[in-house]
């Protein structure tokens, strides 16, 4: 490939997998020849006919295009080589943190065969490759793989009716997510909402992404037309009989689901399957308010709908088999990644990802600086730290998951003051969403103080990775007693395992008590939904891959150090005694 397309394009494509669209792959000669698809066959029989007859003849195509002068300057001596390759590793260092072998692998391989002649590069490659496919991250991913494609299977078998028309309430952000992923595969979509400006505001956030998708050229105009063509707008429930599926993701308030529930039955089917889109109201108590509970069950998507790959379908003891196998069928057909948990308080992903932001905000309550925090769990393999993680999910959301699983954790974790949160969601600092929450985000104008402290934090080295921190949230830690950035001797290795072992205890509890299946909806739930470090299979593969003895011990060490909310799940303990 380097000799192809030129050192820096094939290190691109190699160290980041992503596709190249035709008209640019013909442009940086990775192909010969551009066609529609249906003269495909016609156009490489007529190439191969013009190279037999030497009409054209096989060539490097990086040579001689006026692109590539720049580019084969810099490729084609060794200082200038030496340059890229260099750069090519500092930028996998920081986007992996160096916790994948296999990028770094590529950088050797590539810049073995450039400097040293292709043989040399091809005996490289071979030894790194047998090397790779035998290591512990390996064989981590290839599990995620295999759970992934076992989850497309529907595990409750074949669904009594195929959905045609999907009912949304709700025309926010996850009400439009929902409704994009759905039209996208040809299924149309009633989307209800109390008002037609709610409804514009749900249509122009659908056309929106769909539009990047022109500007990329993934669609065409028409396709893009044609697909919003299917979200039909309603502030009514006319045509709600003719849906198979409702989906409701309005606000997370019990009294007002109950009251939609009510009001939605009196306009579907019988057989009409209605899923609330919540992320820790017990089904249970949903389908209370039901004149059919069978056919009540959850449906928790991720923010944002149409990037996040992981459907959580929630069902309680009352669901029937039909409802369960339409819901997974539909969350199949839109793409997700779908993993089927037992109702319970947060069901699986909300509830362990509650004692992680616990641990975290622990330890800034003892005055961890909360950059350090964030930077000792994206080193430990997560995507962004938990301070961000509270950041982008909501303050507000966060605050209000808190109170509502306070008297769930109670008892085995002790007493939490959530009074900090609340006195940010009463200063208005949201999260990213308000451009304020922990950090400042760019829809904040900075004052001229703030800029001054960013330059400083800079001068003194502080990561570009790192956002401002918002002074207000700063200062309501400071009336709740805490000085940040206090404490100085921190253990990076000892952050990583309280925060990270305490989601990990968890996982194994909802196993435990059967919210879980089995350990693949839970590892694969925890990797594609909350985004635990991919490179270790999920808590469960983790605790297999470091044993079960190792994660208790160390569990049990900081109990002893920390309280009470470390114990073991029994699981866990019966595990690491049995050595299974």
């Amino acid at each position: 490939l380097p000799a192809l397309v030129g050192i820096q394009a094939a290190l691109d494509m190699m160290l980041t997998g992503k596709n190249v669209r035709a008209k640019k792959a013909k442009r940086m000669g990775l192909v010969d020849v551009v066609t529609v698809p249906y003269g495909l066959e016609d156009a490489a029989v007529a190439t191969c006919k013009r190279l037999i007859k030497g009409e054209i003849s096989h060539r490097e195509p990086r040579k001689g295009l006026p692109e590539r002068a720049t580019e084969a300057a810099l490729e084609d001596n060794p200082a200038g080589r030496a340059i890229l390759f260099r750069q090519a590793r500092q930028m996998v260092m920081e986007k992996t943190g160096g916790l994948y072998p296999a990028p770094l692998a590529i950088i050797d391989v590539v810049e073995a065969g450039c400097s040293k002649g292709p043989e040399v590069g091809y005996a490289e490659e071979s030894r790194r490759f047998g090397e790779l496919v035998l290591s512990k991250e390996a064989g981590a991913l290839m599990t995620l793989f295999f759970a992934q494609t076992a989850l497309k299977k529907n595990r409750f078998g074949k669904a009594a009716t195929q959905l045609n028309t999907l009912g949304v309430l709700g025309a926010g952000l996850m009400g439009a997510g929902i409704a994009e992923v759905t039209v996208q595969k040809g299924v149309r979509v009633f989307l209800k909402d109390v008002s037609a400006e709610a409804l514009a505001r749900g249509q122009k956030a659908i056309w929106g992404d769909l539009d990047k998708r022109v500007k990329s050229h993934s669609m065409t105009a028409f396709e893009r037309d044609r697909t919003l063509s299917r979200v039909a707008p309603k502030t009514d429930f006319r045509g709600f009989e003719h849906c198979e599926l409702v989906i409701e993701a309005v606000f997370e308030d019990l009294a007002l689901k109950h009251k939609i529930i009510r009001e939605l039955e009196d306009h579907v089917r019988p057989d009409c399957v209605i899923a609330s889109n919540t992320s820790a109201l017990p089904i249970t108590k949903l389908a209370e308010a039901s004149k059919r509970p069978h056919n009540i069950i959850g449906m928790h998507y991720f923010s944002p709908v149409p990037k996040m790959p992981l459907l959580e379908i929630i069902v309680h003891k009352g669901t029937s088999r039909d409802a369960k196998a339409l819901a997974v069928d539909v969350g199949i057909k839109q793409g997700k990644t779908v993993i089927v948990v037992n109702d319970g308080p947060g069901f699986y992903t909300s509830r362990i990802l509650g004692p992680l932001m616990d641990e975290a905000a622990q330890c800034a309550l003892e005055g961890v600086d909360l950059h350090t925090v964030d930077h000792a769990m994206r080193m430990w393999g997560f995507p962004v730290g938990p301070i961000t993680l509270l950041d982008e999910v909501g303050i507000d959301v966060a605050f209000h998951v808190s109170k509502d699983m306070g008297p769930f954790f109670e008892p085995r974790f002790g007493a939490r003051d959530t009074s900090a949160l609340e006195d940010m969601v009463k200063e208005g600092f949201t999260g990213r969403k308000g451009g304020k929450g922990f950090f400042l985000y760019e829809r904040h104008k900075q004052s001229p103080v703030e800029k001054a402290r960013a330059i400083v934090e800079k001068a003194m080295g502080a990561s570009k990775r790192d956002k401002p921190y918002n002074p207000g949230a700063l200062a309501i830690l400071e009336r709740h007693g805490v000085k940040h950035g206090s404490k100085k001797d921190v253990d990076e290795r000892e952050l990583q395992e309280r925060i990270g072992l305490r989601m990990v205890n968890e996982a194994v509890q909802c196993l435990q008590e059967g919210i879980l299946e089995g350990p693949v909806d839970g590892d694969a739930g925890a990797v594609f939904g909350l985004g635990f470090p991919p490179m270790t299979g999920g808590p469960f593969r983790y605790v297999d891959a470091v044993g079960a003895s190792t994660v208790v011990s160390t569990l049990e060490r900081f109990a002893a150090k920390l309280g009470k909310r470390f114990k073991p799940a029994e699981l866990l303990v019966d595990h690491a005694k049995s050595g299974k």
